[in-house]
């Protein structure tokens, strides 16, 4: 029997599971969730269960890299480092610290490493940096304006809902960890409704009633049910005394009648009157998905779910609340300050840089794998090698990385030495190696110290991990008694700052103490019809297989594309296509599925642009209506008949 050790996961998912960990002869064999932790409750989702699949893979860099002679080959850290740190001084001193490009996405959460490479950053100039969200930047924008900040209740206090709506949210794929609660409110007599242009069919199982409005259809629908509680009972006595622009939110909702808006949104009357009976019965919790935010409506559709949550009274109340995301970050500090020599919205990452004047010379990549995560990845792929030097920080040798002049490997989450909060949940955690890293990976903190002491400011950066850990601690760890160590150890720490009732009292973080709610929608709240040469939308959506685009067993290629039979025409089930946008096309293998709207197909999201397999590559670069997120649910497409025969894209 093998050792038992203990850490956390540090990837780009609301649960932040606590993993146990088998190790043998230095070596993980087997991962399991944490049975006492008060979310991961003993089980792993499928991508964290594969996941010594990519630790042990072949493209796990374990060396640094440098390109020379146009391929890559293993250097020493010394002349990698040495190489960096002159290539930044060169085109910092002749172009200006705004020629450099700091990219950082999610692929890790920690904090040290997210603090430690931005403090470099804005020490070396400050540089360019990324602003908007590829993710959540609309929703977090809508719900900042409605409320003040996008914060939520503790997951716990689901078990109090009568009713829950799964409005655009896949809990079985995308949050796991909340199926148990949900099986709580049925087990004690109440409903769940889920709301998706998508039959998921994992989590429909757990649902009560499913509503398919057509997509982005989801703002009409949110309106129509407004209307129907202004008209016929659920608006919270007090609702004007804590609601900004009641009345003219009402205007907006009375500005077309229940047939128009239902018209709009592709669903019948007694669809609405089922979700306006559920906030009027209350206590009623919204779960906010993320990819209903991912369209140029986005911002305009959380508005109208926050304000549906804030009219019926079910907002600040135990088991009511509108819930798109936690304070991660809440029980920390940073000394970041956030400057900058100039942003580039994320979305617009490829044509933002093509663009650029004065162009963008170097690019750093730390937790990301732009060309693969980005829409229009061919414009990504083309602005990353226009530039003269590429910097990657990441343990894969991700599509990314291969265009890059330096790869340097970083730990994976199984040897992360780091602090992490949540967005799901209100939980924290302090990550330790279950192993030691190979011999020629170096963490991003040990990355930035040696190159700040090559450029001369190694001051700002030094420090041990367990130093860094005690210096992000928050004020309100600090007063609780709560270090670094306390983070790693049984029982979890909660945030002792973090609400257990999101707004509690109906008091919210704005301005003026109220919700604000919205008053109206600009030319492109509603998209028109698609058109007859893209007649079905793209959706790129989350799968139990991959996390974004590390897929444990491997990507699928071809791509798998799932469409009602109607929307397929003559391509049988199981036959080779190609799947056609304006700006190019993939081969795909095509997959029925009578559940679905005949008006979407659907594919796995991430995927890889080197494989030809990846949605990116055919999707447009555009921005949500705020927030600046990736309108990335937006493009329309449609299947031509090939003549190819596909292999079975399910291995």
């Amino acid at each position: 029997m093998g050792e038992t050790r203990a850490t956390y996961c540090n990837r780009d998912c609301p649960d932040t599971c606590r993993i146990v960990a088998t190790v043998e002869k230095g070596r993980v064999v087997r991962l399991q969730g944490d049975r006492q932790h008060p979310v991961t409750r003993g089980f792993l989702c499928q991508r964290t269960n594969q996941f010594l699949h990519l630790q042990y893979g072949p493209d796990r860099v374990t060396e640094p890299l440098m390109r020379k002679g146009g391929k890559h080959v293993p250097v020493s850290w010394d002349e990698a480092l040495d190489r960096v740190a002159s290539e930044l001084r060169r085109i910092v001193d002749e172009h200006g610290p705004e020629a450099v490009f700091h990219y950082r996405s999610g692929g890790t959460l920690g904090l040290i490493v997210g603090t430690a490479s931005d403090l470099f950053f804005e020490r070396l100039g400050p540089v360019t940096v990324k602003r908007g969200d590829i993710c959540s930047g609309a929703g977090e924008a809508a719900q900042v304006l409605d409320f003040g900040v996008s914060d939520s209740s503790d997951p716990s206090d689901l078990e109090h809902a009568r009713h829950v709506l799964l409005w655009g949210k896949n809990v079985a794929t995308s949050s796991p960890h909340s199926l148990p609660r949900l099986k709580a409110v049925r087990a004690a007599g109440g409903r769940v409704i889920a709301i998706d242009p998508v039959a998921q069919a994992a989590t429909l199982r757990h649902a009560d009633h499913f509503i398919q409005p057509r997509p982005a259809g989801d703002l009409a629908l949110a309106l129509a049910v407004a209307r129907e509680l202004f008209e016929h009972g659920g608006i919270h006595p007090e609702a004007a005394t804590y609601c900004r622009d009641l009345d003219a939110f009402r205007g907006l909702c009375t500005s077309r009648d229940a047939a128009a808006w239902c018209d709009l949104a592709d669903v019948t009357f007694d669809d609405v009157e089922r979700i306006a009976t559920a906030l009027r019965e209350g206590p009623t919790t919204i779960l906010v998905g993320w990819g209903m935010a991912r369209r140029r409506n986005g911002g305009a559709i959380v508005r109208a779910l926050d304000a549906l949550g804030a009219i019926s009274g079910n907002v600040g109340i135990p088991g009511a609340g509108v819930s798109y995301y936690h304070q991660r970050r809440a029980a920390f500090r940073s000394p970041v300050t956030g400057a900058a020599a100039r942003t580039i919205p994320e979305p617009l990452f490829g044509p933002a840089l093509l663009a650029a004047d004065p162009p963008v010379r170097a690019l750093w990549v730390t937790a990301g794998n732009p060309v693969a995560m980005l829409p229009d990845a061919t414009r990504v792929a083309e602005a990353i090698d226009r530039c003269d030097f590429v910097v990657v920080a990441d343990p894969l040798y991700t599509d990314t990385a291969r265009l890059a002049d330096v790869v340097l490997p970083t730990p994976t989450l199984l040897e992360s030495d780091d602090l992490l909060g949540a967005y799901g949940h209100h939980h924290l955690g302090a990550s330790r190696p279950v192993v030691a890293p190979p011999p020629g990976v170096r963490s991003d903190l040990w990355i930035f110290q040696q190159l700040a002491t090559r450029l001369g400011f190694g001051g700002h950066l030094d420090g041990s991990v367990d130093a860094w850990k005690t210096r992000l601690l928050g004020p309100g760890l600090v007063e609780a008694g709560v270090d670094a160590n306390r983070l790693a150890a049984d029982p979890p720490v909660r945030n002792p700052t973090a609400p257990d009732v999101a707004f509690a009292g109906r008091r919210f973080a704005t301005d003026d103490g109220r919700a604000h709610l919205l008053t109206a929608l600009d030319d492109g709240a509603f998209p028109p019809p698609r058109s007859a040469d893209f007649p079905l939308q793209l959706l790129s959506l989350s799968t139990p297989a991959s996390q974004s685009a590390q897929w444990s067993r491997g990507a699928p290629s071809p791509l798998p594309v799932t469409v009602h039979p109607d929307a397929a025409g003559t391509i049988a089930d199981g036959a080779a296509a190609r799947l056609v946008s304006a700006l190019g096309a993939l081969d795909v293998v095509v997959r029925h599925d009578v559940r679905q709207r005949p008006d979407v197909a659907i594919v796995p999201k991430g995927g890889l642009p080197s494989l030809k397999a990846c949605a990116n590559s055919i999707t447009a670069a555009a921005l949500t209506d705020i927030g600046e997120g990736g309108a990335l649910y937006d493009e329309g497409v449609r299947l031509e008949p090939t003549s190819v025969d596909m292999p079975d894209a399910s291995h």
